[in-house]
């Protein structure tokens, strides 16, 4: 029995133990939470709880403890992030998901701030290309930084300088600098291979043709201090050509016919993520104005999914950029007064109307007989409501009733303030038949004050307000035969459409409510005459006036802003096409190089080989014919003499 007793006492020894380490644990990790320890913290409360699991004081501490630092640490780092401290940032993260592995605003928090540093090394390399007057390599970082995080105001400053100083036209985004050099070039019914020739010994360019691109296809040509950007647009634009950038120096010549549009045109996709604007409009804007039909909204996700040729893309990204816009906003200011005055006055004598003579009992109270009327004398009768009484009282009240509600409202929306009561009405339906039986409804209406506002923003920050007041109140209740109650109910009301300026100030008066009541008792003859038939009767004036008083000042929270003239007008191309022009801004002139005289021509014609093809093209077959030679004056770039050799001219 002895063996029993201890082997019985072992596990409560060891549950004894047991509980005792957990509640160690428990106040160990409240402790260290305590001191800002939370990672041991956490720790402790978790052994505790597997001491004990079955307690639920330890896994509330432990819960309350993890969610409430999480939160505590998160909007640490969320403040560290927003002064551009990421490094404390990120180690308060990191603290959140060692006790929290599953917190996504944690892991957010992280990508938010590798999303930061990507984008400050693109800072530094946007700067870095306007600093070198490569506005379009700045442009594409600025645009990509932008696309991620539309709210980056140092970006959104830089591509507006930017767009400044390189005008509004983008021009082709993979052409190397040699695409737009200065150049004059004159050719007169010449092949068109060979202006591209020309063109590729001066500007270093690859031209690639199509096999449908005809070989004997003649050109004319003549521009002077412009570009090599301009040539090739304008021999596009002349011959019924079209052109693909395929990389930094190459450049694709193919027909512009629907056929090798489809075949060669390169398509990209783009997503519109956007902020303020609703995607359908967005798609409606696209499918009017670019006559896309690859375009899509996500109404779920508020975004647009576009696949169009990448002059379309461009194009489209500056219309959403114009509706993509946050809506204008007002703060209304309203103050609603309600003045109630009453005057009540009342003066004179009231004499008694009627007068009561009854006979006096018999002293034995015995009941009244007609021989003890007949035997009545003055003393006998009693006269009874025989009384005046004198009055003289005037009363003055007055009592206000003020609401001063602040609605935020959004252009062209409309706001409600109902202040008032809700009354039931109740409605008996009886169904007809001899076995009908009566059904009551209960509605409700609304009795007080009733405000709607409907504001309109202009550029010009003033506001249109659509105003309607209405203010009610219960005068009586009536009870219908069938017992059902009713009430009456009065009602004032106004409307108006005004137009104010940022914090001026509307009052609108007049809405007012005036009852005269006069009432009297006069004694008959007597309480007609003037003056004295005061003392002959009781006058009662009584006067109430209600006015409602309505003030409304509103103050712009955000204006309509007003794009900037880049934005609001640019140019789209052609109805086929939406490639931009080349670039029209004023150049430096080019001087074209002098010309010797030339000596005494011969009666015979010189031979002189063919220029080589292109390095794409194979060698032509048989040489121009001299009769109708092209007459070319190359221009030598601005460091160098000559660059290219013309060809043949035809001398008599």
């Amino acid at each position: 029995m002895h063996k029993l007793g201890r082997l019985a006492a072992l596990p409560l020894l060891a549950l004894a133990l047991a509980g005792c380490a957990a509640q160690m644990a428990y106040r160990d990790g409240r402790n260290l939470v305590e001191q800002d320890k939370v990672e041991e913290g956490l720790l402790k409360y978790q052994e505790a709880i597997a001491a004990e699991p079955g307690n639920a004081v330890y896994k509330a501490a432990f819960l309350q403890a993890r969610d409430r630092n999480a939160v505590r640490l998160l909007e640490q780092a969320e403040r560290s992030r927003a002064a551009g401290k990421g490094a404390l940032a990120l180690q308060d993260y990191r603290r959140v998901l060692a006790f929290d592995p599953g917190n996504e605003r944690a892991r957010a928090g992280m990508l938010a701030i590798e999303m930061d540093e990507r984008h400050a090394r693109m800072m530094e390399a946007a700067a870095a290309s306007v600093d070198k007057k490569e506005y379009e390599q700045a442009r594409l970082k600025l645009g990509a930084i932008l696309s991620e995080r539309p709210q980056h105001e140092e970006a959104r400053l830089m591509l507006a300088r930017v767009n400044e100083q390189a005008g509004a036209r983008a021009p082709e985004d993979a052409l190397a600098a040699a695409f737009r050099q200065p150049i004059t070039i004159e050719f007169r019914e010449a092949p068109l291979k060979q202006v591209f020739e020309v063109i590729s010994r001066r500007s270093g360019l690859n031209f690639v043709f199509d096999k449908d691109v005809k070989a004997d296809q003649r050109t004319s040509i003549f521009l002077k201090n412009s570009t090599v950007e301009a040539a090739v647009y304008y021999l596009m634009v002349g011959n019924q050509l079209a052109h693909q950038v395929m990389d930094g120096n190459t450049i694709l010549i193919y027909p512009n016919s629907a056929v090798k549009l489809k075949e060669y045109q390169e398509l990209t996709v783009k997503t519109f993520f956007l902020a303020n604007a609703e995607a359908k409009t967005i798609v409606n804007t696209l499918k009017t104005i670019l006559k896309a039909r690859d375009v899509v909204a996500d109404e779920k996700l508020n975004l647009v999914i576009m696949r169009d040729n990448p002059e379309a893309i461009r194009v489209a990204s500056r219309l959403v950029a114009l509706q993509d816009v946050a809506e204008a906003e007002v703060m209304l200011d309203v103050e609603i007064l309600e003045i109630k005055r009453s005057r009540m006055m009342e003066l004179g004598i009231s004499w008694p109307n009627e007068v009561t003579l009854a006979p006096l009992t018999s002293a034995g109270g015995g009941p009244l007989t007609l021989e003890t009327v007949r035997n009545l004398r003055r003393r006998d009768i009693g006269i009874s409501n025989l009384s005046a009484t004198v009055t003289a009282a005037k009363t003055d009240g007055d009592s206000n009733t003020l609401a001063n509600p602040r609605i935020r409202v959004r252009n062209k929306e409309k706001a409600k303030v109902v202040i008032g009561d809700k009354v039931p009405n109740v409605t008996t339906t009886i169904s007809p038949g001899a076995g009908g039986f009566a059904s009551e409804s209960v509605n409700y209406i609304d009795v007080g004050l009733t405000l709607n506002v409907e504001p309109t923003i202009y550029l010009n920050n003033e506001v249109a307000i659509r105003i309607a007041l209405e203010v009610s109140n219960l005068v009586s209740t009536i009870t219908t035969p069938n017992g059902t109650t009713a009430y009456q109910i009065g009602s004032r009301s106004a409307s108006t459409m005004l137009q104010l300026k940022d914090g001026e100030t509307q009052v609108l008066a007049g809405l007012i409510n005036s009852e005269d009541r006069s009432s009297g008792s006069k004694v008959p003859g007597l309480g007609s005459l003037p003056i004295v038939g005061r003392l002959f009767g009781t006058t009662r004036d009584d006067n109430e006036k209600t006015e409602i008083v309505l003030s409304i000042t509103p103050h712009l929270v955000r204006t309509v802003q007003r794009p900037a003239a880049s934005l609001s007008e640019f140019n789209a191309g052609t109805e086929s096409s939406f490639r931009s022009r080349p670039d029209q801004s004023p150049r430096t002139a080019v001087a074209a190089p002098v010309r010797q005289p030339a000596p005494q021509p011969a009666p015979a014609i010189p031979s002189a080989p063919p220029p080589p093809a292109p390095a794409s093209q194979p060698p032509q077959a048989a040489p121009v014919p001299p009769q109708v030679a092209p007459q070319v004056t190359p221009i030598p770039a601005p460091t160098t003499a000559e660059a290219a050799e013309p060809p043949p001219e035809t001398e008599e």
